[in-house]
């Protein structure tokens, strides 16, 4: 028996992050909560403000949907450590919308980071 989904129930899980992710953040290990990721929290190093124009939403590399995630430059270091995660903030609702790996990169407070263009997939049921 084939799994079919339209491309709308897809879209409005990527939509949610489009719509609503106002910082990214970068961290020093996996946030377990929208405190840990956010400035101050236990994780953060630095962070960045979104707009809605900062996402994509397209066809998936393979199949389903994919969001482009833009990239940002000259992003303000405020703790020095080692960079392992990535992560997409609802400020106004105080929420941790999407978490990632990134590189290991180890990071000064006072530089600055540029976050590459980077995707968030969703793939087709199969």
């Amino acid at each position: 028996m084939s799994k079919k989904v339209d491309d709308s129930i897809l879209d409005a899980a990527l939509n949610e992050i489009k719509n609503n992710a106002t910082k990214m953040t970068v961290c020093s290990a996996e946030p377990s909560n929208y405190a840990a990721a956010n400035n101050g929290g236990s994780v953060f190093l630095g962070d960045v403000i979104m707009a809605s124009t900062d996402f994509t939403i397209t066809n998936g590399d393979v199949s389903g949907r994919k969001c482009r995630v833009s990239q940002k430059s000259n992003v303000n270091i405020d703790v020095t450590g080692t960079a392992t995660h990535v992560a997409l903030l609802d400020t106004a609702a105080s929420k941790l919308l999407y978490v990632t790996t990134s590189s290991s990169l180890a990071l000064t407070s006072g530089n600055t980071l540029t976050f590459n263009a980077w995707d968030i997939e969703i793939a087709d049921p199969s």
